[in-house]
């Protein structure tokens, strides 16, 4: 029982999470880019599933990401690139943090 509310609960998480995700123009989220708030992703991973790791503060699971460099902080090169490009970016706000991600 308690095993089948925690499975509910976390398929609830992660239903609201994805309701949230959005595609947006890089140049929307520059001020968030100069607080240090934005974290881009690889492509392999699912952006639902690094919200929900960081929101559930997974903290093992966000460490081999990072390590594995598949997620981390947004370079002043990539931003730049971005800009240049008129980036359209796949983005949910996990607070403190912004996910980017790059369209697939």
């Amino acid at each position: 029982m308690i095993e089948e509310l925690l499975r509910q609960d976390r398929e609830l998480k992660r239903a609201k999470i994805n309701s949230e995700t959005a595609k947006i123009p890089w140049m929307e989220l520059q001020r968030y880019f100069a607080a240090g708030k934005v974290m881009r992703m690889s492509a392999e991973l699912d952006l639902v599933d690094v919200a929900y790791a960081l929101q559930q503060d997974d903290v093992e699971q966000v460490h081999e990401w990072t390590v594995a460099n598949q997620l981390g902080p947004v370079s002043d090169d990539q931003a730049r690139d971005w800009v240049s490009n008129e980036a359209l970016l796949w983005a949910v706000v996990i607070k403190p943090w912004v996910l980017v991600q790059e369209p697939g």
